[in-house]
């Protein structure tokens, strides 16, 4: 979604209300496909001062997520703040203004960056997810399996037979 911001570059000072609905259906974090289960609404403002862009809003969304421990899908709510700043000429003095197009701003890629820095690096369906069996790759969460969970490093064995015998 593009905003055209030459109205405001016109202006010394001015200011433009956003209120937007961003329908898509996924975007890609890190080659894992995350599904929108709701479209993005963004409710912000957009101010030119002194050649400089202020981007300031509210993005809110839902998202479907693979759990990191059993790779069940479950929905995360989320809801960013955005404030960045934007320009269209390269400034060596400040690091954090971010360079766009002439007078366009792509709102969705800066949506989607936010929402990628959101995102729980370990994704749990819930805190108490038990995750899969190593050895039969069964969901633990629904069901128990028989495997022998004994794992034992292999330099400690005659230590477990010394305390076994006793």
């Amino acid at each position: 979604m593009y905003i055209d911001l030459s109205e405001l570059k016109n202006k010394k000072h001015g200011r433009k209300e956003l209120n937007l609905e961003i329908c898509k259906e996924y975007f890609n974090d890190n080659g894992e496909i995350v599904k929108f289960l709701r479209p993005i609404k963004f409710n912000g403002s957009v101010r030119y001062v002194d050649g400089i862009f202020d981007l300031t809003g509210k993005a809110e969304t839902e998202v479907l997520l693979a759990c990191s421990r059993c790779n069940d899908s479950f929905s995360k709510s989320i809801s960013i703040d955005i404030k960045e700043k934007l320009s269209d000429t390269i400034n060596n003095d400040d690091a954090e203004i971010i360079l766009i197009d002439i007078d366009k701003l792509n709102l969705y890629q800066i949506i989607e960056n936010s929402l990628v820095l959101e995102l729980p690096v370990k994704r749990l369906c819930s805190e108490s997810c038990k995750g899969l069996c190593q050895q039969c790759g069964t969901n633990l969460n629904s069901s128990e399996c028989k495997c022998n969970n004994e794992d034992i490093d292999p330099r400690l064995a005659k230590l477990k037979e010394l305390f076994s015998n006793s």
